[in-house]
């Protein structure tokens, strides 16, 4: 499914616009999704003078077979790749996930806490109530995959261009990271932000109190989207997310006193 929206996005920080510094923001897409879910709040953040870079994740944006080829560890890192080369950059960086890409990015807090300057998560999946999930390590041999998880989206017309297919290997490659990035959450300092939807028919309800009971951040902030599902950044709710994060890397990235 090649397309402009599906491809990576980097757009140069303007340090004119934010007091002489140069903040970077990295902002991953989710499992089986690509930067087109994510590519309007990048560059909502870039009009603010923000350096901001969205990774493609390997294997997705092409065929839903080719993300079987894929784990977690290639995922990583393309996100630690991205985040090391916005780190030599900018004076200071923040990250940024949607569902698979919060989790990503949580483990990259958990990795580098004296090197990222907050975290914004978007309804982040590290846990799921799914019984079927126990299976995978039987059916990922069996079944190539199971019908979609995209498209979870409120608002009429939006798409957010990802596979019509969920890939089993991938995804259990992805579920068996969970308890790794769980047991790495108390690693966590930098402040935070949650953003979490009303109606989620991807992520449930498992994964929010995980993520805010297990992180050792203080400074800790949820916002509730009450008009969106799980892709909250082309939903109804973008606006908020978008405006919300934008005070939130302010505030996180202004200069010392």
């Amino acid at each position: 499914m090649p397309s402009p929206l599906t491809e990576p996005l980097t757009i140069a920080a303007r340090p004119e616009l934010t007091g002489g510094r140069r903040i970077g923001v990295l902002l991953s897409h989710g499992f089986t999704g690509s930067p087109a879910s994510i590519r309007p709040w990048g560059e909502f953040l870039a009009a603010q003078g923000y350096g901001v870079a969205v990774p493609l994740l390997p294997g997705h944006a092409t065929r839903w077979q080719d993300l079987n080829k894929h784990t977690w560890a290639d995922w990583y890192a393309e996100v630690v790749r991205t985040f090391d080369a916005l780190r030599a950059e900018h004076d200071a960086v923040v990250v940024g996930g949607l569902s698979m890409g919060g989790a990503l990015v949580l483990q990259l807090a958990a990795d580098r806490a004296d090197d990222v300057a907050g975290v914004m998560l978007v309804n982040p999946g590290v846990a799921t109530k799914r019984l079927d999930v126990k299976l995978l390590p039987v059916l990922k041999h069996l079944v190539p995959s199971f019908p979609a998880i995209a498209g979870d989206i409120k608002k009429p017309g939006m798409d957010e261009v990802a596979y019509s297919r969920t890939p089993l290997k991938a995804v259990h490659s992805m579920m068996r990271a969970w308890p790794g990035l769980i047991g790495d959450l108390p690693k966590v300092t930098a402040p935070l932000i949650y953003f979490r939807s009303a109606v989620d028919r991807v992520v449930d309800e498992m994964s929010e109190p995980i993520v805010l009971g297990g992180i050792s951040s203080t400074d800790v902030t949820r916002v509730p989207l009450p008009e969106s599902y799980h892709v909250a950044t082309i939903d109804n709710d973008a606006p908020t997310i978008f405006e919300k994060s934008a005070e939130f890397v302010a505030r996180v990235c202004a200069a010392p006193a």
